[in-house]
């Protein structure tokens, strides 16, 4: 009896003992999205919901966003630990707060163009970019499309244009309505959403910035220096488990969309099913995706895009482009190697 016990006791204290490694080796990672659960979620969502972070050691939450500029300030103050952001708003983070003390650094490039367009209806006689001079231009003041819109102006040899601002909800309405000519968004948001308001797509003008000489990028993985300089092999891991999950979604977009809906119950699951595969065809398996390969980007472009962003951005100093990008935590190239051939 005393030999059994002495061994149970031996075998609970072992037990005890290794709890606190077991622990420890699960880092908790916050997560900021830049918007709402929609269909692009799904790419952060399902490797939650199989798993797969927590197989690399990681607790990771994923919380809704609203807004690339929400995120990246997230990210600064120290609330999150990584997030999902336009480039360009990372960058003007950088060049505004020079001082700052944790600007985030995109360590992961998911949408190699960005999402950004001009959207207009056929009646309204616009059918190229040179068609926008002297037009009314609606978008919310922070819209991607309308802050890099001097860029796309100045590739496209635009004259001047009149801007109307609204509220993100607004923005489609009021293109539908006539109140403006033409509106900026991503693509896949706001082409849904013309449709919603009874626009037919065949009778919508999309002028993509990417089809038309603007070669910036669109949204990164951004993490925390703070996190990149105390635990860069948990970023690596995220990386991984991200890809594992990045190549799921992409094979099969519609099944994908049940855990955007585990998350938002009231999601249109035909509709973000939709937005998801817009997202995939248009920014994530594009040309420009498959040739510089899934996650990375090329150096030549990012320069270009920081000079760019500096001089549409009016920032306060000019954008460093190695401030802003660190791929040392990238896949190896099999493990990035998850496109879905065209």
């Amino acid at each position: 009896m005393k030999k059994r016990s002495f061994l149970q006791a031996a075998v609970l204290a072992a037990s005890a003992a290794l709890l606190p490694q077991a622990h420890a080796q699960t880092t908790p990672i916050k997560f900021q999205l830049d918007w709402r659960f929609e269909g692009p979620a799904a790419f952060f969502l399902l490797p939650v919901a199989k798993g797969y972070f927590k197989a690399a050691g990681l607790d990771v939450t994923v919380d809704a966003g609203n807004g690339s500029g929400g995120a990246v300030q997230r990210v600064a103050s120290g609330t999150y630990d990584m997030g999902f952001a336009d480039l360009a708003a990372v960058m003007e983070f950088h060049a505004n707060n020079p001082d700052a003390q944790n600007k985030p650094v995109a360590v992961m490039v998911v949408y190699n163009n960005t999402p950004a367009s001009v959207m207009a209806l056929k009646k309204s006689g616009i059918t190229k970019p040179a068609d926008l001079a002297g037009k009314k231009l609606g978008a919310p003041v922070f819209d991607a499309g309308r802050r890099a819109f001097p860029i796309f102006q100045k590739a496209n040899n635009v004259g001047s244009v009149q801007w109307t601002a609204m509220d993100p909800p607004l923005r489609e309405t009021m293109l539908v309505r006539g109140d403006v000519d033409a509106i900026t968004g991503f693509t896949f948001t706001s082409l849904l959403n013309l449709e919603a308001r009874g626009a037919k797509a065949a009778d919508v003008v999309v002028l993509p910035y990417a089809e038309n000489g603007v070669k910036l990028y669109g949204n990164v993985i951004v993490a925390s220096p703070k996190l990149i300089k105390e635990n860069p092999a948990a970023i690596k891991a995220f990386l991984q488990a991200f890809a594992k999950g990045a190549k799921e979604v992409m094979a099969n977009p519609a099944a994908s969309i049940e855990h955007v809906k585990a998350r938002d119950g009231i999601v249109n699951v035909a509709l973000e099913t939709r937005r998801l595969q817009l997202a995939i065809d248009t920014v994530i398996n594009s040309p420009d995706a498959r040739a510089d390969g899934f996650g990375q980007l090329n150096a030549a472009r990012l320069s270009l895009m920081a000079s760019q962003v500096s001089d549409a951005f009016n920032t306060k100093t000019r954008v460093n482009p190695e401030a802003v990008w660190n791929g040392g935590f990238l896949p190896t190239a099999a493990e990035l190697a998850i496109l879905p051939k065209k």
